[in-house]
């Protein structure tokens, strides 16, 4: 039936006595979560508005033509094919409707009696909204996709432009923000030009390239202690990065960037502007309707849900969290996927009688991060690599982790590949055309035909070349 709203309540399942259980988000908080629920006795429901789960670590692999979206992500359907108290709506949420419990999702109703919110975070550009439009961010697979297509459109177009200025701004990238996102874009940006598309030009060498990496800070890679930060810098500038520090944006648009580092401005004229400087969580507190933190995460308390809101979790990046420790939980992968199985043990207790568990206690594993072919930092409790070893042991974790089989044994084998030959085989340029590339083309055109045209010819028809 439709309520006053004009939406449509779906109707109750055939276990309506069931409690129901609504996941929002298929992304590591929330596909742990379903996945540590098998065998509840309770209807649960996951709600993305993509139907699939992406693994967004090797995310960067995509962006730079290492690996193809089908390498690292799922359908989430296939994923929980196995766990018959779990069903999938692919929808996206618009209001979430506190005093009836239902999830406002498109043009109907979802009703819950326990909700667990794992929405996760956007690009956050500081107040500076417009700037989207030109310096594109890396979260999904769509993002991904597209700065792959814009680098090696860059390429293409510098390989047939005539003017050298033009051409160095081509063969400029930058990127914004040198957390572990900026720092391993860089470094696979930097690698896909200076090796992998060496050959592949005749009238440009790809290895001009420059790479520029802008962070505001004092050090790249500020999450991790002094020593690997400084090592990831200057493997980063081995490899012919720029790294300017304690550098700030205050311009972005269609042509580059203009920076200050304290001397005044400076314009850095570049196609291609990324951005990894900063994360938003989800609108989930404006849908909760409760107090956030100026990322817009919503606190929680010790058990993960929310004050006043006691059948309501939220976790992973759209949850400020502080454990039983009194720190402060880093928005990443490992502590979504603890939040989400413990979240999934205060649900079996509560519905199933259970004691509940003590306060939520985020277990550090530790911090990794590559910097292109050979090189990587890893920090762990009692232990730091740095180089090979980190890189390799990079390389493992995160196949480890890749949910899909067989992918992790194909991820594996197509690095193997190649790291003995340099060879990126997903160097496609798929979907729609930049209105400038198209310009461009037009041009390119235009002056094809001018040369099958008699000046003379004001009536423009076609002169017989021979």
């Amino acid at each position: 039936m439709a309520d006053g709203e004009g939406t449509v309540a779906l109707p109750a399942a055939p276990s309506s006595r069931r409690p129901r259980v609504v996941i929002l988000g298929a992304g590591f908080g929330g596909l742990f979560a379903a996945k540590a629920m098998k065998g509840l006795d309770a209807d649960i429901t996951v709600i993305d508005r993509h139907n699939h789960h992406l693994f967004q670590p090797l995310l960067h692999q995509v962006a730079t033509a290492g690996l193809a979206p089908s390498d690292i992500a799922w359908p989430v359907r296939s994923v929980l094919a196995r766990q018959a108290n779990v069903s999938v709506r692919f929808g996206t949420v618009s209001e979430i409707d506190t005093v009836r419990r239902e999830v406002v999702l498109d043009e109907a109703r979802v009703p819950y009696d326990h909700l667990v919110c794992a929405t996760g975070a956007r690009h956050s550009y500081f107040g500076h909204d417009d700037w989207a439009r030109h310096a594109a961010g890396l979260k999904s697979v769509d993002d991904a996709t597209m700065i792959r297509r814009q680098l090696l459109l860059a390429f293409e177009r510098a390989e047939t432009t005539e003017n050298p200025v033009e051409r160095d701004r081509l063969l400029r990238v930058v990127i914004v923000g040198a957390g572990p996102t900026g720092v391993e874009l860089a470094g696979a940006i930097a690698e896909l030009a200076h090796f992998t598309l060496a050959a592949d030009f005749r009238r440009i060498d790809p290895r001009d390239t420059q790479v520029i990496l802008i962070e505001a800070g004092s050090r790249v890679l500020s999450a991790f202690g002094e020593a690997s930060s400084d090592y990831a810098r200057r493997a980063l500038e081995r490899k012919g990065i720029g790294v300017r520090l304690d550098t700030r944006v205050t311009v972005c648009d269609a042509h580059g960037v203009e920076i200050d580092a304290g001397q005044g401005p400076e314009r850095i004229e570049s196609e291609t502007v990324l951005w990894a400087a900063g994360v938003a969580a989800s609108p989930v507190g404006r849908w909760l309707d409760v107090a956030t933190d100026r990322a817009g995460r919503v606190p929680v308390q010790e058990d993960l849900s929310v004050e006043a809101l006691p059948d309501v979790f939220v976790i992973g990046d759209a949850a400020s969290v502080t454990d039983s420790a009194g720190h402060a939980v880093p928005g990443i992968a490992p502590a979504a996927k603890q939040q989400g199985r413990y979240v999934a043990r205060v649900l079996r207790a509560r519905l199933g009688g259970g004691p509940t568990p003590g306060p939520f206690h985020y277990r550090h594993a530790g911090n990794l991060a590559t910097i292109g072919r050979g090189a990587g930092v890893a920090e762990f409790p009692r232990l730091r690599l740095t180089g090979f070893p980190a890189w390799a042991l990079w390389g493992v974790a995160h196949v480890y982790f890749l949910i899909g089989l067989p992918s992790p044994l194909l991820v594996t084998l197509r690095w193997l590949w190649e790291y003995a030959t340099y060879r990126r085989g997903a160097r496609l340029i798929t979907g729609p055309m930049p209105v400038e590339s198209l310009r461009d083309a037009s041009s390119a055109t235009d002056k094809a035909v001018e040369t099958l045209v008699d000046p003379r010819d004001s009536a423009g028809t076609r002169s017989d070349p021979l």
